[in-house]
């Protein structure tokens, strides 16, 4: 959890330097003043293992997900807004493996929409993530990767699938090397 909580910081500063918000620091590569800015917004985030209602002063606004596992079970779960279902998988004890750490580099946390009304309000996958459900264990019409969901208002409700089993092809190089 830790590791991927490092790993959005991370994108978030690249993201903030490669579209030039980053006022105090000059592009001449002075890099103490980077870390500062984001090491000091940093201290104004919430970092928690449970969902936050509020952050700062403002509340966060949440929607209703359903994770149905391999079992039929149900799970109701709560996710902030702009928050993957990955994350809020992992945040919720949630079997969704996300070997990746949410790189869009596996097909571990393949997830399947059971309804298509809400499919159809989702972005359309991008090539990157279409080559990684091409990996996925069960692929359907409705399937996604749990890390390039995010919640959004208009998918309160949403019932996410999780597949009877995953394919980790790191796990299964290494189980054949040896």
């Amino acid at each position: 959890m830790f590791v991927s909580r490092v790993s959005r910081f991370g994108t978030q500063m690249v993201k903030r330097l490669t579209k030039g918000t980053l006022t105090s620091a000059p592009k001449t590569g002075n890099l103490p003043k980077v870390y500062n800015y984001f090491f000091h917004s940093l201290k104004h985030q919430t970092f928690s293992t449970t969902t936050a209602h509020e952050e700062g002063d403002k509340e966060v606004e949440e929607i209703s997900v359903t994770f149905v596992d391999k079992d039929e079970m149900e799970t109701h779960i709560k996710v902030p807004i702009g928050m993957s279902m990955l994350e809020a998988a992992h945040e919720h004890d949630i079997e969704l493996e996300g070997a990746c750490e949410g790189s869009c580099a596996c097909s571990t946390c393949h997830v399947i929409v059971r309804d298509m009304e809400y499919y159809n309000k989702l972005e359309d996958p991008t090539d990157e993530e279409n080559d990684m459900l091409d990996l996925a264990f069960g692929l359907t019409e409705t399937s996604r990767l749990g890390c390039q969901m995010t919640a959004k208002p208009e998918l309160d409700g949403i019932c996410l699938e999780l597949p009877s089993a995953t394919r980790n092809f790191a796990v299964d190089r290494y189980a054949k090397a040896t």
